[in-house]
This record gives structure tokens, sequence and C-alpha cells, in this order.
């Protein structure tokens, strides 16, 4: 009996064990890897361009010194409640093929616009933290975290549409935790099982894009260069359109994309036949619209899932880019916050979008057609139709190449002609460029201010402008600084039409005097067609 006894405790005791043994696969006692990641963050804190700025330097620090308190935090815990802190491994194609592709655009942009390259170890220092956080937030919650590659999309997609300046780094950082707190906690039951509500990278640009409208801070952040700038490479709408053809295909997102893009593209068109100028200034989608629809909106987590469903969620997203686009114009707010303000509130009817859907008893509707044509491969049928769109708006000088809007004397000539918000774009592209010290563009603001027709009186704004455009040598600015009733304009310098006419990218620095008029000409300045000698130098 004895011997039994002891046979039964020794059998209980096993089972006990095995019930205490980690599932295949999971490795415990993991605290060495956010503690590496701790470590990076710190010796990020050590380079030249983080030491830059000291404010920048302390945000790595005091990230880093914040993550490793919470990781004693944890340890303490576990050696307290025996709690086991471990990781798997699980690579998903949706997070590493989005990464490539997101990798493959800061390439070509970077290329162009150099502070793109510059900014790749602050890009570092935020995956180094995302990882560390999304790890002691699982754990902190008493689940073992699943180490792949899901914080990389979510941080390059973030960086794609905002970053804070170096003085202001550390909000960086904020909005970065902000996001992974709400795919933690802000959940629901899709399908029988519990999933996050919002794109991560959405949910963090969408909060913190309403934070900067209402607080007026948007200069603390580069989201407007970043907005400008992906002109700066040529034929982006082109590369965009092809790398977007790789997420279509691996994870079916084409009508989602295909139709957002469709639905600006009409509905600009419908503006500007009725109107007689652009919707938008100088581009029938933006290029950072374009890119936000391929690579912000297409989230697989957080879209629906039924052909109809994506087709009325891109639909709504297009819709709703091309509303906040008058909107925040009208309120006097950047308007590049226009694609990401949306995608929250979209994300939320990701459910009801779904449901509705699904109440259609048509079999041919829900799929958008019927599923028996293509046996199983609709998503290629729906990427063929939308290279076809797209290659018809590039056929139609809707894509890359030069634009209505890139014309100054079109914008001149609307706003003489009392066109809808014709003068308010002309005045907007003259600051841009007087801003860029386009010396003509400076005096043409001063005379604005000076006459008060399409802006308010403002002699001390007016003789500002004048100062700065004298101070470039421009003879008719210098006139009328000394004289309160001179009006005096002048055709473009060659300086200014070397940035006058970049079209938002190219580089005219180096062109030559003769291609560079013959480009002033095809611009509508009338000056230009005779070549050297109608310019001012």
């Amino acid at each position: 009996m004895a011997s039994l006894a002891k046979r039964k405790h020794s059998q209980a005791s096993g089972q006990k064990a095995r019930q205490t043994k980690p599932p295949p696969g999971i490795w415990t006692g993991g605290f060495g890897v956010p503690l590496v990641l701790v470590g990076l963050l710190l010796l990020l804190s050590l380079l030249p361009r983080v030491q830059m700025h000291d404010t920048l330097a302390w945000s790595f620090r005091i990230a880093a010194l914040g993550l490793l308190a919470w990781q004693l935090l944890l340890f303490l815990r576990s050696r307290t409640d025996n709690v086991r802190n471990g990781f798997s491994v699980l690579l998903r194609p949706q997070h590493y093929v989005q990464a490539m592709v997101q990798c493959s655009v800061y390439a070509y942009w970077g290329y162009y616009w150099r502070p793109v390259y510059d900014h790749f170890w602050l890009l570092l220092g935020q995956i180094a933290f995302a990882y560390a956080f999304d790890m002691l937030l699982s754990w902190s919650r008493r689940r073992d975290y699943t180490l792949g590659f899901g914080p990389v999309p979510i941080i390059l997609s973030i960086n794609l549409f905002l970053w804070f300046r170096d003085d202001w780094f550390y909000l960086q950082f904020l909005m970065i935790a902000i996001g992974f707190m709400g795919k933690e906690y802000v959940r629901w039951q899709r399908d029988g099982r519990s999933c996050h509500i919002f794109n991560p990278s959405a949910f963090a640009l969408g909060l913190f894009s309403i934070v900067l409208l209402t607080t007026n801070t948007t200069q603390l952040t580069w989201g407007q260069e970043i907005a400008s700038t992906l002109t700066l490479a040529p034929n982006i709408y082109t590369f965009l359109f092809l790398i977007g053809l790789v997420v279509m295909y691996f994870f079916s997102i084409t009508l989602v994309a295909g139709m957002a893009a469709i639905t600006l593209f009409g509905f600009s068109a419908l503006y500007s036949a009725s109107a007689g100028v652009p919707y938008f200034l100088d581009s029938e989608i933006p290029a950072a619209v374009f890119l936000g629809l391929h690579l912000l909106i297409t989230d697989p987590s957080t879209s629906p899932r039924t052909p109809l469903g994506k087709t009325l969620f891109g639909i709504l997203y297009g819709l709703g880019v091309f509303g906040l686009y008058s909107l925040l114009g009208a309120l006097g707010a950047p308007t590049f916050y226009d694609k990401l303000l949306c995608v929250p509130l979209l994300n939320l009817s990701v459910i009801a979008i779904d449901r509705a859907v699904r109440s259609i008893g048509a079999d041919a509707l829900v799929n958008v057609w019927p599923s028996s044509w293509f046996g199983g491969r609709a998503n290629l049928a729906h990427m063929g139709a939308w290279v076809l769109v797209f290659g018809a708006m590039t056929a139609l000088g809707k894509t890359d190449g030069r634009h209505t809007g890139d014309s100054l004397p079109f914008w001149q000539q609307a706003c003489n002609d009392g066109l809808p918000n014709s003068c308010e774009r002309l005045v907007q592209l003259q600051a841009t460029y007087c801003n860029d010290n386009a010396p003509w563009a400076c005096n043409e603001l001063g005379l604005h201010y000076r006459q008060g027709r399409i802006v308010g009186l403002d002699a001390d704004l007016s003789l500002a402008y004048f100062a700065r455009s004298c101070e470039l040598k421009f003879k008719a600015a210098c006139a009328n600084l000394l004289d309160d009733d001179l009006q005096l304009t002048d055709n473009p310098h060659e300086l200014d039409l070397r940035l006058l006419l970049r079209e938002g990218g190219l580089n005219l620095m180096s062109h030559s005097l003769d291609a560079l008029y013959s480009r002033a000409c095809d611009h509508d300045w009338e000056f230009a067609c005779g070549g050297a000698a109608g310019i001012t130098l």
C-alpha cells in the first residue's frame, strides 16, 4: 500500500511538472532581449546624429531608462509570483513584405531628399524602442510575446507621414507607445476572435494629428515637409504604383487602394470640370495621399474581408480625404492631415460594413462579380483592372508629369477671373516660393498686402516681403520698399525660374538657360518664349 501511494504521488508530481512546462517553441526568461534593445538605445544616444541636439539625446536616454525600469519591475514580479516571461518566433508575411516595400520608399525618396537618410538612426532607435515596449507590454499582460517583424512596418508607416523635430523628439516615442497601447487595449470581437480595432500606426497618427491641429503646433513636426517632398523623387506616382502591386498581390487589398484612388481621381476631375481649377493644388491626387492609400489603409486586420466591403472601404477613404481637404483648408489648417484623420473612423466602421455586405443575398454583388468567373483568382483580375485604370490616368497626364496647377500664370489668370479658391492658391504658392528665396514671389506677396485686393491690407507685412525680395537683389522690390506709393512688378529672374518651374520636384539649378527658358514658355510665361533675350538676369 505504501508503495502504491508513493507511486501515485510520483505520477501526480510528474503531471504537475508537465503542466508548468512551457509550450513547445516558447523561450522563457527572455529578459536579455529587451535588455539588449535598451542597450542599443543608449548606444544610439552617443551617435553624432543624436548628439546634434541635447533634447534629442535625452529623449533616447529617458526612453531607455523608462524601459529599463519597467523591465526591472517585471523581473521582480516574475521572481515573486513565479510568472513565466517568454516569447516565441513567428514571421508573418504581412509584416516583412510590407516592411520591405516601405524600405524601398525610404530608399527612393531619400535619394532625392537627404533628410530621409539622415533620419535613419532615429528610425533604428524607434524600432528598438517599439520592440522593447511591445514585448514588455505583453509580459505585463501575462502573455508570451510573439517575436517577429510586427513592430517594423508600424514604425516605418508612422515615419512615412509624421515625425517630430529634434527638440520635440520625445513625443515621437510617446506616439509609438500610444500606438502599441491602442493595439493592445482597444479591441473587439470579430468573427469569433479578439482583435485590435485600429491600425496601430493610423491610430497613433490620427490621435496626434488631432492634438497638433487643436493646439496649432504642426510646426513641431516635419509633417508638411514630408508631404511635399515626396514629389522631389521623379515619377513618384509610377514608383508607388509598382510597389503597391506587390502589397496588392500578397494581401488582396487591390479593391481598397484602387477604389480609393479612383474615387479621388473621379471627384477631382468633376470639380476641375465645374470650377475651372484643380481641386488639389498641383495634382489630381497628392503624392502623399497616393502613398497613404497603398501603405496606410491597407492593413488586412483592420479592413473589411469581403470584396464589396473592401470596395466600400476604399470609396469611403477617398470621400473622406476629399472632404477633409476642403474642411482643413477652410479652417486655415494644414491640409496634409486629410489622409490621416479618417483612417481610425474607417477602422471603426469595418464590422458594420462587413455585416451590411453579408446581409446581401446576391453572391455576385458581394464578390463584385460572380465568384466562379476567375476560379479563386479574383484578386489578379482586380489588379489587372487597376493596372488599366492607372495606365489610362497616366496617358491622360493625371499622375507624373506637368500638371495645370504647376503653372503660376495659370493661377494668376484664374485669380483675375475670380475662379473658386484661385486667389488663395496663388498666395499659397507664392508664399512657398518666397520661403524658398525666390525674390519675384516675395515681391508679389508684398504687392498683395499693399494693394489689399485678394488679402487684407497689411503695411508691415508688405514692407517685410519687399525687404526680403530687395535683399535677394530684385530691383522692383527695392523701389517698392523706398516708396509706399509704388506698386512695381517685373518678370521673374533666372534664379526665380529655377525655383518656380520645379513642379514640386526637379532640381533645375544645373539646367542650361535654353532648357530653362523653354520650360518657362511651356508653363505659360509668355516673356520667356522669346528665349534668353526676354529674361532679366
